[in-house]
């Protein structure tokens, strides 16, 4: 097995500041999913221009959807052809309407 790159004090630390702050802003993004301040539609939208959502796993996403579980979640994704480990970047436009389609936002009125 290759070993990791050596890196030096400064940037293991650099490194490792990164990933806390990408691990805060996906769980950020995840409650603001499960209060329902932000919808999967809005959340599919912005995947293209934010790393920090394309690189969430679809899996995880939809979890964090209100009265959505672990296996509705599973389950949805097992009938849409989409695989436990995808990221939301590398969804295809079929993939996304199935999920849009699923999981519709609710109306706002």
């Amino acid at each position: 097995m290759p070993l990791p790159p050596s890196l030096s004090p400064e940037q293991r630390q650099d490194a490792l500041a990164k990933a806390a702050q990408a691990r805060r802003a996906r769980a950020e993004l995840k409650e603001k999913l499960k209060m329902g301040s932000v919808h999967l539609a809005q959340l599919l939208d912005q995947a293209d221009g934010d790393d920090t959502i394309a690189k969430m796993k679809v899996l995880a996403v939809l979890e964090s959807l209100p009265g959505v579980g672990k296996v509705k979640a599973r389950r949805t994704m097992e009938e849409i052809g989409i695989s436990d480990t995808r990221r939301v970047r590398g969804l295809g436009a079929q993939q996304r309407q199935a999920l849009l389609e699923a999981f519709p936002s609710p109306a706002r009125g």
